[in-house]
């Protein structure tokens, strides 16, 4: 989304929510001094457009793929990174996104799924919203407030993150990656072609994989 000792802690008091709030200077950038930035798939390029496969095996390689990914939210100035933006078909996303009072959060969630909301529950935020997939283009877009979403950490842990306002944005747009949606599926007919018109004029300011 566009804007390690330790990793998530899970505050057992805290109902099982994890900490991402504390350290996240010094474990981002232990991810990104270990990893190589990655250039990003924009939307067309096919991983984008269909659910990507569940994470099975929580090994070094993973741990690899999680550092790439720091560094390549990083390296794009984004909150937000699915797999399958650096062209990885797994369900895999990484976070450094503020929530509405500027409290920082950084982790990582595999294979994600989100808690839906009661009805009752939904105070929709109609904000602007942006992607690395889509460079250079915005749009308003209605979301609810507070999310959670339940997965898994690097080592196979069961975990739960939720957010308010611009993070939980950030936790809804990620999940919807991995499942094939990008933010401008969800825009009207003429808010989907205006973003995409965007995109064509803009420059995106990170290195982007062409399409074929």
């Amino acid at each position: 989304m566009a804007q390690q000792e330790t990793e998530q802690q899970v505050d057992e008091v805290n109902d099982g929510y994890v900490v991402d709030t504390e350290d996240c200077e010094a474990r981002e950038l232990a991810h990104r001094e270990r990893g190589t930035a990655r250039p990003i798939t924009v939307v067309g390029n096919p991983v984008l457009h269909r659910e990507c496969k569940d994470v099975t095996e929580f090994d070094d390689k993973l741990a690899s793929l999680i550092d790439d990914m720091f560094a390549s939210q990083k390296a794009a100035e984004g909150v937000g990174l699915a797999a399958n933006q650096i062209g990885v078909d797994l369900k895999v996303f990484v976070y450094d996104c503020p929530d509405d009072e500027g409290v920082r959060h950084t982790g990582v969630v595999i294979n994600p799924k989100l808690v839906e909301l009661p009805a009752s529950q939904r105070v929709l935020d109609d904000s602007n919203e942006g992607c690395l997939s889509v460079p250079t283009a915005y749009a308003s877009l209605a979301r609810p407030d507070y999310a959670e979403v339940t997965g898994q950490d690097a080592q196979g842990n069961p975990i739960k993150v939720r957010g308010t306002g611009y993070f939980a944005r950030c936790l809804q747009h990620e999940t919807d990656h991995l499942y094939g949606y990008l933010y401008i599926d969800r825009l009207s007919k003429r808010d989907r072609k205006d973003a995409l018109r965007q995109m064509e004029e803009g420059t995106p300011r990170y290195e982007t994989v062409p399409n074929a």
